[in-house]
Formats: C-alpha cells, sequence, structure tokens
C-alpha cells in the first residue's frame, strides 16, 4: 500500500513541459502557431544566446482580455477546440492547450497582451510556474511573450541543449517554416540585437520563396498547379529535373498549413521523380496539401510533426502524380515550338556485328548500339543549323542570365545550330543563352531505356519458374503487405503464395530478379512496395537491371557519329518522356550561358 502517489501540481507540468518543449526552437514554433491562429499580420521573433536566455515573440493578432489572458496559462485551456468531436475537424495549429503552461513551467514567463479596442492591456508574470504578478500594461495591441533563462529550474535539461549557434540555427529554420507556409504573414527574425531577416507580407508563395531563399534557387523550381482530386489539393514549388540535395533538408511539407515529416508524402516524391533524380538524392520541394480535417489526424506526437491519413494510398498517388504532370509540363514548355530538322538521306543501314545479342535488348535495336550504328554519307558536322529544343539544364549548369551578345547567338530564338563533337562524347550546340553540351552515352541511354522499358510493358514481363520453389519467412507486417499486394507481382512475373504462418513459396520470379539471397530479395520488394503507387510501371523491380544492361550497349566515349546520327540521336531525345537525365538520374545536356562565359573571359564581374 502507498506506492502509488499522486505528483505534485509542479512536478506534473515539468513532465508535461518535457514533452512539448525539447528546445528554444519549440517554444518559438509554439508561440508564434499561437500567433498565427490569433490572425497577426506581423509576428517578430527576437533571442539572445539561441534562445536559453531570452526569447521574445511579438504579435498584432486579436490580443486577450484579462480573464482570458489568466485562463490561458491554465493547462488544457483552449479556445481552439469545446468537445471530442472538433479534434476530427482541426482548423488550427494549435489546439491543446499545454503550451503555455508547459513554457511558463521551466522558465521566467511574461505575458502582455491587450485586444485591439481595449483601453488598457494585462501583464502576467510567472516564474518556474508560480504567478508573481498580474497588473495592467500600456502595451500595444496583440500579445507579447518573453520567455527568459529557459530550464533554469531543470539542470539536467538545460545541459542538453546545444551550443548557441546550433540552437539559433534550428529557431531559425522554424521561423523559416511558418514563413513559407504562411506567405500572406510578415515576420522579422532578431538575433542578439541584429536582424538576421525581415520578410515583408507577400502576396504568392513565390515572393516569399525567393525573398526568403534567394532567385537562384527559385529560378531552378517550377510551380505546380493546384488541382483537386478526390477531396485533395496539392499546390507549391518543387525543384526541375536534376535540382536535388544529398539530405531532406531542402523538402519541406506541409499538411493544411501546418509544417510535417511524413513518410507517405516522401513515398510520393520519390514515386514522381523516378529517374528525373540519382539515387541517394532527395528533390527540393515547397509542398502544400490541403485536404479536409476530418480525412487527417494531427494529434499523434506530442510536438504535432506528424499526422496520420485516413486514405495514404490516395496522398501518395495524388502527389506521385502531380510531381508527373508538373515536370511534363515543364517539359512542354520548351517542345512546344520545337520543329523537327529535314530528314537527311540515308543509305540502308547495316546491322552490327556482336558476339552475342543481349537478352534485354530486342533485335530491332541492336543497329544503335555499336559506332557503325548506321551507314550515312559523311558530311561536315558543322554544316546547317539544327531546330531542336532542350530542356532546362541540370542544377550545377543552370542557364545564367547575361547581357545581349548578338555577335554569337543564333537568329531564331529557339533554333540549336550543332558546332561539333568535344572529346568524342559531347555535342556542342549553340543557343540563343549560350552554349549547350550533350553527352551522347547519357542521352543513348535515356533513349534506349524508355524504348526497351515501353516494349516490355506491351509484350509482359517475362516469368522464369523455379525448378525447385523457394520458401522465405517473413515478418507479419512484411507478409500482410505482400498478401495486399499480391495482384501486383503477379504482373510484375513474381509467382508468390502463402505456405504456413509467415512463409511465403516462391515458384517463379522476373528473369531479370537475382534470387543469391531470397531474404534480401523480399525485404528490398517489400520496400519497394511501400513507396508505389497504383499506377506504378510493372517494370519498376526490375528497371536498375534495365539501366545497367543499356548502360553497357549504348553509345560509348570515342564513339564517332557523323552528322546525321547525331541529329537522330537528338530527335530521338527529344521524344522522351524525361530527356533532362539518363535512367541513373545524371544530366543528359547542359546550359552554359553567355553570361558565364563572360564571367570566365573577364568581360563582366
Amino acid at each position: 500500500m502507498g506506492r502509488i502517489v499522486l505528483l505534485p501540481e509542479e512536478v506534473a507540468s515539468q513532465v508535461a513541459a518535457g514533452e512539448v518543449i525539447e528546445r528554444p526552437a519549440s517554444v518559438v514554433k509554439e508561440l508564434v502557431e499561437n500567433s498565427i491562429d490569433a490572425g497577426a499580420g506581423r509576428i517578430e521573433v527576437a533571442i539572445v544566446r539561441g534562445g536559453a536566455a531570452v526569447i521574445r515573440v511579438v504579435d498584432d493578432g486579436i490580443g486577450m482580455d484579462r480573464d482570458d489572458a489568466l485562463l490561458s496559462l491554465e493547462r488544457h485551456a483552449t479556445s481552439k477546440i469545446r468537445s471530442g468531436h472538433d479534434l476530427a475537424r482541426i482548423h488550427t495549429l494549435g489546439f491543446r492547450g499545454e503550451a503555455l503552461p508547459s513554457i511558463a513551467s521551466v522558465s521566467r514567463f511574461r505575458l502582455s497582451t491587450r485586444l485591439h479596442d481595449g483601453l488598457e492591456g494585462t501583464e502576467i508574470l510567472v516564474n518556474g510556474g508560480k504567478m508573481d504578478a498580474v497588473r495592467a500594461s500600456g502595451e500595444a495591441p496583440g500579445t507579447q511573450i518573453e520567455v527568459r533563462s529557459l530550464f533554469y529550474n531543470l539542470p539536467a535539461r538545460r545541459k542538453f541543449l546545444r551550443s548557441e549557434n546550433t540552437e539559433a540555427s534550428h529557431v531559425q529554420h522554424q521561423l523559416s517554416l511558418q514563413a513559407i507556409g504562411h506567405p500572406n504573414i510578415g515576420f522579422v527574425s532578431i538575433r542578439d540585437q541584429t536582424v538576421v531577416f525581415q520578410a515583408p507580407p507577400a502576396k504568392t508563395l513565390a515572393d516569399r520563396i525567393r525573398d526568403l531563399r534567394g532567385s537562384e534557387l527559385f529560378e531552378k523550381l517550377l510551380e505546380i498547379i493546384p488541382e483537386a482530386v478526390n477531396g485533395i489539393t496539392i499546390s507549391g514549388l518543387i525543384g526541375k529535373a536534376g535540382v536535388s540535395r544529398s539530405t531532406r533538408a531542402e523538402q519541406v511539407l506541409f499538411v493544411n498549413g501546418r509544417p510535417v515529416e511524413n513518410i507517405t508524402i516522401q513515398h510520393g516524391l520519390r514515386e514522381g521523380y523516378h529517374t528525373a533524380l540519382m539515387k541517394g538524392q532527395y528533390p527540393v520541394t515547397f509542398l502544400f496539401v490541403e485536404m479536409d480535417p476530418e480525412a487527417v489526424d494531427v494529434n499523434v506526437h506530442p510536438a504535432k510533426r506528424e499526422v496520420r491519413f485516413r486514405e495514404p494510398d490516395s496522398v501518395r498517388n495524388g502527389v506521385a502524380e502531380t510531381i508527373r504532370k508538373t515536370l511534363e509540363t515543364d517539359r512542354q514548355r520548351w517542345t512546344h515550338s520545337f520543329q523537327k530538322p529535314v530528314e537527311t538521306p540515308k543509305t540502308p543501314l547495316r546491322e552490327p556485328v556482336t558476339d552475342s545479342t543481349p537478352a534485354l535488348i530486342p533485335a530491332a535495336e541492336q543497329f544503335a548500339l555499336r559506332r557503325d550504328w548506321a551507314e550515312f554519307h559523311a558530311t561536315p558536322v558543322n554544316s546547317a543549323p539544327l531546330p531542336v529544343a532542350v530542356p532546362p539544364a541540370a542544377e550545377s549548369c543552370q542557364p545564367t542570365s547575361a547581357a545581349p551578345a548578338p555577335n554569337y547567338r543564333p537568329e531564331a530564338p529557339n533554333e540549336f545550330k550543332i558546332l561539333g563533337v568535344l572529346g568524342k562524347l559531347y555535342i556542342l550546340m549553340e543557343n540563343e543563352e549560350g552554349l549547350v553540351l550533350v553527352d551522347q552515352h547519357a542521352a543513348h541511354e535515356r533513349i534506349l531505356f524508355e524504348k526497351l522499358r515501353r516494349q516490355m510493358e506491351l509484350e509482359g514481363v517475362p516469368t522464369q519458374r523455379l525448378l525447385i520453389p523457394l520458401t522465405v519467412g517473413v515478418t507479419p507486417k512484411d507478409y500482410d503487405w505482400i498478401a495486399t499486394n499480391a495482384q501486383a507481382l503477379e504482373k510484375m512475373g513474381f509467382a508468390l503464395e502463402p505456405f504456413g504462418n509467415s512463409t511465403l513459396k516462391i515458384d517463379g520470379i522476373p528473369q531479370f530478379f537475382r534470387t543469391d539471397d531470397p531474404s534480401v530479395t523480399i525485404r528490398q520488394l517489400v520496400d519497394e512496395l511501400r513507396s508505389m503507387t497504383t499506377t506504378t510501371s510493372r517494370l519498376r523491380m526490375g528497371e536498375d537491371v534495365i539501366a545497367r544492361t543499356v548502360c553497357r550497349y549504348a553509345i560509348k566515349a570515342n564513339d564517332e557519329l557523323r552528322r546525321p546520327e547525331v541529329e537522330k540521336l537528338l530527335r530521338d531525345l527529344m521524344d522522351c518522356e524525361l530527356p533532362y537525365c539518363c535512367p541513373h538520374g545524371r544530366p543528359t545536356m547542359i546550359q552554359i550561358g553567355y553570361g558565364e562565359l563572360e564571367k570566365k573571359f573577364g568581360r563582366k564581374v
């Protein structure tokens, strides 16, 4: 008896604060969200010593009277919801009523607030959860909250704080997320009495991104045309093909205006970009998902960083399809005025002589796999201009704006003139913006990859029957995934059936699939299934093998191409779905603008 006791209110508040307040950035997040919910048009955040010494948040929202100000410091007191039914349709960023009392219990806290039509405001001082003073104040309309000596009464928690620069960077990141998510609100960030950034209210998200991230990044983004599908509207900006980062630092996701981290949306992004990015790279995105609040649960994480969808497949499919359409729109932009060159007379083609024919390369495509690709009459490479269109360049070599250079520009704005071939690998062309380089190996990889994948999709994926079936034990969770996607696996060439408790019997596999280690193969299979959508290609599981195969048999460096061959290569490249990158995600072409060339030669600073 007597082993279970009721914790004191002070200790209970500190325990609750440990779930909500991790570091100074958590304080800024909660206070800024309250300001946004209060209808603020301008929010100013100032910190000292990374936020451990002082955090001050000032807004011009609706403010509070004395009774509401006092009640706001009580646990589970909120103006956002009234009953349990409201939890299923949350429209605000905050709703639990835990932020202010939790912050006040681990700091020296000051709250000053005033209604816009109030004659005077209210000031409340709290020291470690104990109220010290309540008095009238003459602050401007709105709310001002000052948090000093964070975790002063919890020395163990304070020791876990990082350096001032690290904590300040986390605060800056949180404030940047809120500024991107709400471009109609003005934000000011101050660190140690120095203004870090000022973001005035913007009319559009594009203006806010340009203000915060700069024009250089903004020029590499594509705007998503919002379209409601199954009650889900997706908007924002995404990076062009080839624009990527090695981490998810630039992958900013919002659900109903709330910045989140969600694996379902990340899988949709991965599926939408597919071969437009190199493996291990992550796209640059500022993605906004708007949906019925009843279809998303935001009450699944103490800090509200994660959400749960009622129909995750619909969200994943919607994101993937939106990304594909946006990339296709960018492709249509530069192919709209595309004019194909006049066909060059050709002599009959001669089949190349090879020792063996790869099983994955159709015989009809063999003529394009060697340098004696075709027998054409030799013509000078730099003869006539070739009117073709070139897609946006990869991130590392984006076009650079420059002053006019009429002596070097072709007459037609969309006409590209072939200049020659550099190092028997790079096709050089000239356009109105400068120099274009095409990697003939990467370009031919993309052409063969799409042709081979399209042919196998039409004819079906060949299944290789096993003489001795394999039995593989999997976890119950993976077993359920495989059982749910049995029909999709059958289309991909797999023959699987249950064989006891959490055990699968494998009778057949696609011809291009390896079976050195069945357990590893199955785990990889499940990982792919988790990120696939209903429109996923039946060959997705074997695309890596296809990509490696076409890489081996595509035109290589030092393979000399005559002008008709170069023209055919470029025409075929422009007909591809993703002509601006090879199956591995590397760029097929890059643009070097006149401005960059002039800087190299010292003609401009």
